[in-house]
Order: C-alpha cells, then sequence, then structure tokens
C-alpha cells in the first residue's frame, strides 16, 4: 500500500469530459444468522477485497476508468428475519467507521470516484439503521450520501421525518453532488421504480443515476431493466446500474441476484451489460458534453423541460393523509417499535388499509 504522499492528487475544478464508468459485479455475501463477531468479520473481508477488484478492472480498462460503482447490499446481503434494533448491531456500518475509511484509501489510491451502498447507523437516531447510497471522489472525500426514502425493509428518512429534516435539511434527502464527472446522484434497487425520484434529482441538476443494485432482473422485459431505461430517458440522464452477482449464505436463493448489470445513456440506449456471475463487462463511456447538448435542444424527446411541477404537486396533495405517513418512527414510539420484527410489514399493511378504504383499491 503507498503513502498518501505518494498519491497524485486530482483537479476538482477540471471540466467535465469523457469517461469510462464501470459497474463492478460481485458476490454479496449475507451475514443473516451470523454471530455479532462473525458477521463483522465476513463484512471486513468483503470490505478488503474492493481493492483488489478495482485493481483487476482499472488493468482491464485502463486509466479512462474513473467511475466504479458496487452492487446494493455488497457487504452485507438483505436486511432480513431480524428487528430494526437487531440488525443495527448486527451488521449496520458506522458512518466514521473503519469500513468507510478503508473504502476511502481505496478511491484516494487508485484516484476514481467509487460509489456503493451499505447499511448504516445515524448518532441522531441511536437504534435505527439507514440503507445508504455514496459516492467518495479520488481525494478520499465522501461528496455524497442519499438515505433510502422507500423501503420495506429498512428505516428511512421519512420515518423520522420532522427530526430528520430539523439535523440535516432537505438538499441532504436529495442529493446531487456536482463534481469534475458531471453531476452525479444515486438510488437504490427498487427505487428506480419510482419516477418521482429520479425526476426530481434531475430537477436538482443530476446528469448521472448511479444504480446500486440487488434485484431479481431475469430475461427481458424485466420490470427493473425497463425501468433503467425510462429513468435514462424520461431524465436525459446515463444511469450506471450494478447487481450483485449472487447472494452467497441466502438459502435456497443463492442465484436470485445474479448479474446482468448495465449502463444506459440518456437516450435510454443500452451500452453495455454484463452477463451472469462476478464480471466487470458492464463498462462503457459517459460523455457529458453529448449529454448537455441533448438537455440544451428544444426537441419533444427533452422530456426533462417539459416537467410541469405545479400541476402534480396539487393533484398528488389530494393524497395527503392517505399515501405512507411520515414520523413512523418518530421518538414517541421508536423504542418499541425498532424491537418489533413486523414493523415495516405491519406499516405497509396499514397504508393498504388506507388506500382501500378511500377508494384507490378494491
Amino acid at each position: 500500500m503507498p503513502e498518501f504522499s505518494e498519491i497524485v492528487k486530482y483537479n476538482p475544478n477540471a471540466t467535465p469530459t469523457a469517461y469510462i464508468a464501470v459497474a463492478l459485479q460481485r458476490r454479496t455475501h449475507v451475514v443473516n444468522g451470523m454471530s455479532r463477531t462473525e458477521a463483522r468479520e465476513s463484512i471486513w473481508r468483503s470490505v478488503r477485497n474492493v481493492d483488489r477488484e478495482i485493481r483487476a478492472a482499472l488493468e482491464f480498462h485502463g486509466k479512462e476508468a474513473r467511475l466504479f460503482l458496487l452492487p446494493e447490499f455488497s457487504f452485507t446481503g438483505f436486511a432480513l428475519f431480524e428487528s430494526i434494533r437487531g440488525f443495527a448491531d448486527l451488521a449496520a456500518l458506522d458512518p466514521d467507521g473503519p469500513e468507510y475509511q478503508h473504502l476511502q484509501e481505496i478511491a484516494q489510491r487508485h484516484r476514481i470516484f467509487l460509489g456503493g451502498h451499505a447499511y448504516e447507523t445515524d448518532p441522531h437516531f441511536p437504534g435505527l439503521f439507514f440503507a445508504a447510497t455514496w459516492l467518495i471522489n479520488p481525494s478520499g472525500d465522501l461528496v455524497l450520501r442519499y438515505r433510502r426514502l422507500h423501503s420495506t425493509r429498512t428505516p428511512s428518512p421519512y420515518d423520522v421525518w420532522d427530526e430528520y429534516l430539523e439535523h440535516y435539511g432537505i438538499d441532504k434527502v436529495f442529493p446531487v453532488a456536482d463534481t469534475e464527472l458531471g453531476k452525479i446522484a444515486s438510488i437504490p434497487c427498487g427505487e428506480i421504480l419510482f419516477p418521482e425520484l429520479s425526476r426530481a434529482l434531475a430537477l436538482r441538476g443530476a446528469e448521472v443515476l448511479l444504480h446500486p443494485t440487488s434485484d431479481t432482473s431475469g430475461i427481458e422485459p424485466d420490470p427493473f431493466h425497463i425501468a433503467v431505461r425510462a429513468r435514462a430517458q424520461e431524465n436525459l440522464m446515463y444511469v450506471v446500474s450494478s447487481n450483485a452477482a449472487a447472494s452467497v449464505g441466502l438459502t435456497g436463493n443463492e442465484n436470485a441476484t445474479n448479474g446482468l448489470s448495465e449502463i444506459v445513456d440518456y437516450e435510454g440506449r443500452l451500452l453495455r451489460r454484463a452477463s451472469t456471475g462476478e464480471s466487470q463487462q458492464a463498462a462503457a463511456e459517459i460523455d457529458i458534453a453529448a449529454l448537455r447538448r441533448a438537455r440544451s435542444r428544444p426537441t419533444p424527446v427533452n422530456l426533462l423541460v417539459l416537467t410541469t411541477t405545479r400541476l402534480w404537486a396539487e393533484e398528488y396533495s389530494r393524497y395527503d393523509g392517505v399515501t405512507g405517513m411520515p414520523n413512523t418512527l418518530r421518538a414517541a414510539v421508536r423504542e418499541k417499535a425498532i424491537d418489533n420484527p413486523n414493523f415495516h410489514k405491519d406499516k405497509e399493511q396499514r397504508t393498504i388499509e388506507q388506500f382501500r378504504r378511500a377508494g384507490i383499491i378494491a
């Protein structure tokens, strides 16, 4: 490992140009069912292996490879079978802990942008954890942290909405990093199925959407692949989607998340897709200058500039009090809720009942 004094500094003020993005398709080792000691050792091994995988990818793709994305749940597998408090203790990372520090060192050592996903704790919300996507720049700085808003398995900022906004503000809820590779946002897995989220990030300037995922994609038509292309085309943005190669230890279903990572351009065209298994095949050129030219043309396919936010804000407001409610893990109920392994399922069932009462579903 070279000393940091040997590492060449990058220029954060450089004009964005074309570069190679790589969706690293790697195996996830599921920690469910392990002791805490076993889980932490497994997580640390997986974090350390990132360095070797980056070295191999750079050897293959060359110095133009600037942006690397790891899959969702890359170090832990799914948050299953545990209460919120139980999984937070088992597998959630400390945002200032050694795992993140090691990932930051890897990005700095190789002078790359490194994106990924991890479950993490927050000192403002003891007992909780969040599903976070993040981006580290070549100086080793974490320049983007997004925490999943739509989830059936993990707490979200919306569950502690008032407190979260008090601590972080709305800009940290919908972050976009302005980098030398363009303006970058990141959302995990199933959130690609929510068009409002990607559009909100595009309206904040996002040009490249990172999509670490661990989905059960198969032969098309597949909802995830369809959504990746749709989000790219309707927002004129690149989407880099990295799927897990396998979920090792997920009993009876290890190959449910088996690859097909892909990169799609701002017109919704598939640039490159990997096969199954561990792979670095999903690599393609990102041309920010071409994207910006396309966004500047007044054409019928420039859907981003046709956005009518006020129209939809008024329509959506009709359903306040019916759709998913905020603050379901507010301080007054948090201590009891985080020990309930059925918290997320119960919350979803209540929303279904609200939809039924409102006549939205029969």
